[in-house]
């Protein structure tokens, strides 16, 4: 630890990741990273360059619109673009940080754009497969452009369990520049539907697990 440069944000999300496993930081990018970041994911759906997401791990996936209704687009690192750096530059010296602080063993991540059109949702789910458990953290970014109201819906529920099993919702409103980390194993979530589009990037820190392929 000595020689690494104690950054309060991260720490707060540690702490927050241990406590609790999971976090809510609205500090992480700034107002004019996530305009830029908006920007780039309106620029690509004016494109029509979004799929239909499906669900299920990629030897096993389907689309199945009464389960998730989002958009997707993948977001290669190896060709990112000026402002996709932004994001990846963060990231990155995030994942270094958990690393270097907290042993975690992220070997790799990965992205995509996220829109939710008016009407979506994603029904309760955990992010980690049967046959591949290696996402660790899911982190999702909100790339909204007003100041989102409850009405709008598509708010991220976390099922949360106590040390008696007792199961609490938490509803993260989507607010345009928050950041929510959150435990990929263990904490079931949904998005609400929504009812004007809701933009996002959404990905996973994943750590060395094991894979199952099924033939």
């Amino acid at each position: 630890m000595s020689n690494i440069t104690l950054n309060p944000i991260y720490e707060k999300i540690i702490d927050d990741l241990s406590n609790q496993k999971y976090s809510i930081s609205d500090f992480f990018f700034s107002t004019e990273e996530t305009k830029q970041l908006r920007e780039a994911i309106i620029r690509k759906e004016n494109k029509k360059d979004f799929h239909q997401a499906a669900v299920g791990s990629s030897v096993n996936e389907q689309i199945v619109k009464s389960i998730r209704g989002d958009k997707i687009r993948w977001i290669d690192e190896e060709n990112k673009t000026e402002t996709e750096e932004i994001f990846f530059s963060k990231i990155n010296d995030f994942i270094e940080y958990l690393n270097l602080t907290c042993y975690m063993g992220i070997e790799e991540s990965e992205f995509h754009y996220a829109i939710y059109p008016e009407g979506t949702f994603y029904q309760k789910h955990v992010d980690a497969f049967k046959n591949d458990d290696r996402r660790t953290l899911s982190i999702v970014l909100y790339l909204n452009d007003e100041e989102w109201k409850d009405e709008f819906g598509g708010q991220l529920t976390l099922y949360l369990s106590d040390e008696n099993k007792n199961e609490t919702e938490l509803d993260i409103v989507p607010l345009a520049g928050r950041l929510a980390v959150f435990d990929s194993k263990t904490i079931p979530h949904e998005v609400k539907t929504v009812n004007r589009p809701r933009y996002s990037i959404t990905g996973w820190l994943k750590t060395r697990g094991n894979i199952l392929t099924y033939l």
